[in-house]
């Protein structure tokens, strides 16, 4: 999702961002998180590979009651994680485009629920945050790797095999380091 004419350490809304495999920040390590805003101000997105196990209907009845209760719930990262977050994707193969629903309210989700069963449905628990120029300094040292959107992948891997498979795909070189222990001296 880039423009040609864009400077590469600088992510465009709608990018992944894969933490770098010697990322070891606890709220990050093996992270996919998707960039939902890119701004002078700040930066936000979500982890997208942090399930909770949890789905929307252990969290409230009022989302079982809207049609959203079997919605899994994920956490979006350290910032706010009292606000929950609903989103949804699709891939538009005819347009080559991935299409982003983020922010809902639950009416709204309900009704895209209802209508389109091709959309793939998230809430998060909170979000991930940057203030002004830490995501670009972040990116300038390394933390980050950004890749396009993989919308069938976000829809079918879980977790780390996510992280990793995007990580292949986007840096074959750190790919590999993802396959190493955690500990090599316990292999």
């Amino acid at each position: 999702m880039y423009d040609e004419t864009q400077d590469d350490s600088e992510p465009l809304v709608g990018s992944l961002l894969l933490a770098h495999p010697h990322l070891k920040d606890p709220n990050f390590e093996s992270s996919v998180v998707l960039l939902t805003q890119h701004e002078t101000e700040g930066s936000l997105g979500v982890v997208l590979n942090q399930g909770t196990g949890e789905c929307l209907a252990e969290l409230s009845s009022d989302f079982a009651a809207q049609g959203l209760g079997d919605i899994p719930v994920y956490v979006g990262g350290p910032v706010n994680q009292n606000q929950i977050i609903l989103a949804a994707w699709k891939l538009l193969p005819d347009q080559g485009q991935f299409q982003l629903h983020f922010g809902m309210e639950p009416t709204v989700a309900s009704s895209k629920k209802q209508t389109d069963p091709d959309l793939v449905f998230r809430a998060f628990k909170g979000y991930s945050g940057w203030s002004e120029g830490q995501l670009v300094g972040e990116l300038e040292s390394n933390a980050w790797v950004v890749s396009d959107v993989d919308a069938d992948s976000m829809s079918k891997l879980e977790g780390p095999d996510l992280w990793r498979h995007l990580m292949m795909e986007a840096n074959p070189e750190l790919g590999l380091l993802t396959l190493l222990p955690e500990d090599p001296d316990s292999n």
